[in-house]
């Protein structure tokens, strides 16, 4: 399993809390043996007849001292580890956000859904476990192995390498044995059931022709045999787990008796008090119990694996790896040219729905994307943006692929939908989202700009007005002007608009127009609608159809030129106010 990138580097950065753990996890089980050895010297002891008090006092006062140190280890190294695992994995969190968050409109395009879901959801949390219930026990339990086969030498050489092969099969066989079987067993399982879901998203698709076919007890005898696979692989891991479990009870108790036998043996020779014999057995029991974890631990190493594998994939898909946000500002975004160069894209099923594309925009130019529902307008704004990659060609923005420029795209390309999403806070906030950095005479600045600001001046909270969920207190034309001032805070040089004013009435789709070209000018505008309002205003206007340019021209030659597009304008014609 690879540690280099989110397991290293951590540990080395809370080292100290991280030996500390080590060390108070070490000192707890030592301390619970330490109270059974003492407990049964205490035992032993008052069954016989004592020559003094003083002799039971002793072990009494020891006791008190490992049963009370035990449980104040116990507290202590559950706060020191887990303050060590919430440190890390804070870090992880915004490790995670920050190799996220740049690429949010790539997401779609380099990520599986399921993939970031989760890494969100699953992956740092079973990073968590790997260190809460793997690395540190088993580094607790190398430390307790090497203290017990130690003290087991100090008295015999002959039984300390007994005792080191009996509990080397708890410390090291049966975790081998465990990954091994479990990442074979888990592989099995994982294409089961990938085979399974396949299998139930296609006859959900395709439900009508299984019922129209007849075919439905079919399904039912396919889906009923992949179960049937999947849970007999269950039954054989749970089967193990079980054999696993009862195998190691067995070597536990193999290696009480061989202490009982030592011990005896021991006093025999006259070299320790028969007291010391149910000491020296009672204490191995918390000492191999602290083994039989690690087992199960090593069986879920497979789980930690694939987890780190998809982590290390999301930071460094296709060649990118995130860096600082400083090193990814060397290049101001003043200007841009955007080129498309014969683009093709399809979805997984269905036939190409931009073919061979060609399209040259220069910073400043005003470009017009008309054409029916369907007919690849908004895929092409994809495209542009970074969110699909094209099958065919390439998209360059100052000469570089946008799909290597993960962590640029948003500082070069901003896009006002036909819905932004506004939150419910204050409109303040809502427009500074577009630069969290921004002043408040910036904000305002933005607002005025985009017809605004005398309206929000007249409200009784101002510019603290909240918005409701949605911006639902504000009218469709107003909600699209507060996006479009947070896009101005963003100081994009290219902002592309995907049918800003559907949904609004001709005059205030009007207005809108008005003020979004007052607002962006300067700014490169690629404007993708079915319908003509604004333009006259447009430099260029293409008609796209079945992912093609089926007319191109300004908005005087198409109307000079073009049947089509005069008969189109006149039924589209815009209100005039």
């Amino acid at each position: 399993m690879k540690t280099d990138k989110w397991i290293k580097p951590y540990i080395l950065q809370h080292r100290r809390l991280f030996w500390m753990a080590i060390l108070l996890g070490a000192l707890t089980i030592l301390f619970g043996g330490s109270l059974m050895f003492s407990s049964g010297f205490l035992i032993s002891k008052s069954a016989t007849r004592p020559e003094t008090i003083l002799l039971v006092h002793v072990p009494i006062v020891g006791v008190r001292a490992f049963g009370i140190g035990r449980a104040v280890l116990g507290y202590v190294e559950r706060l020191t580890g887990h303050q060590f695992i919430l440190k890390i994995v804070s870090a992880m969190r915004l490790r995670l956000y920050k190799i996220v968050e740049p690429q949010a409109v790539l997401l779609r395009s380099k990520f599986r859904t399921g993939d970031f879901l989760g890494a969100l959801a699953d992956d740092i949390e079973h990073l968590q476990d790997f260190y809460l219930k793997t690395l540190l026990p088993a580094i607790v339990s190398l430390a307790v192995y090497t203290v017990v086969i130690l003290f087991a030498g100090a008295f015999s050489v002959q039984f300390a390498i007994v005792l080191a092969f009996l509990c080397g099969l708890l410390v090291f066989a049966g975790p081998v044995v465990s990954y091994l079987y479990m990442r074979a067993k888990n592989e099995q399982m994982k294409k089961v059931r990938n085979k399974l879901y396949l299998q139930a998203t296609d006859t959900v698709f395709g439900l009508s022709d299984w019922l129209f076919s007849g075919r439905q007890e079919e399904f039912i005898q396919k889906h009923e045999k992949q179960q049937g696979e999947l849970l007999k692989l269950d039954k054989q891991r749970q089967s193990f787990v079980d054999w696993r479990d009862l195998l190691q009870q067995a070597i536990l108790g193999a290696t009480v008796v061989a202490t009982v036998y030592w011990a005896t043996g021991l006093t025999d020779d006259g070299k320790i008090p028969a007291t010391l014999i149910a000491a020296f057995t009672l204490a191995m029991l918390p000492l191999l119990e602290s083994f039989l974890p690690l087992s199960s631990a090593a069986g879920d190493l497979t789980i930690y694996s694939d987890s780190i594998k998809r982590l290390e994939e999301m930071e460094s898909k296709d060649g990118y790896e995130w860096k600082d946000e400083e090193e990814n500002r060397s290049q101001d975004a003043v200007s841009a040219s955007i080129e498309l160069n014969s683009v093709s894209f399809k979805y997984e099923t269905g036939e190409e729905v931009v073919s061979r594309f060609t399209l040259t925009v220069s910073q400043g130019e005003k470009v017009a994307i008309l054409g029916p529902s369907g007919s690849g307008k908004s895929t092409l704004l994809k495209l542009i943006q970074g969110q699909l990659l094209p099958i065919e060609g390439e998209i360059l923005l100052n000469g570089r692929r946008t799909g290597e420029m993960a962590t640029e795209i948003s500082r070069w390309i901003s896009v006002l939908n036909q819905k932004a999403y506004l939150f419910n806070t204050s409109v303040m906030n809502n427009i500074r989202l577009g630069n969290p950095d921004a002043t408040d005479e910036e904000v305002f600045e933005a607002a005025k700009k985009v017809g605004l600001h005398e309206m929000l001046t007249q409200l009784p909270d101002g510019y603290r007005t909240g918005m409701r969920e949605a911006g639902q207190r504000f009218s469709g034309g107003e909600r699209q002007r507060i996006a479009l001032a947070r896009i101005l805070l963003q100081k994009t040089p290219v902002v592309m608009l995907d049918e800003p004013t559907i949904g609004l009435d001709p005059i205030t789709e009007n207005k809108l127009i008005m003020d979004i070209f007052h607002a962006l000018e300067g700014k490169t505008l690629i404007w993708v609608t079915h319908h003509l309002a604004g333009m006259e205003k447009m430099d260029r206007i293409l008609f796209m159809d079945d992912g093609k340019i089926t007319l191109e021209g300004t908005h005087d030659e198409l109307l000079s030129e073009s049947e089509r597009y005069r008969r189109l304008y006149e039924m589209d014609r815009p209100v005039r106010v």
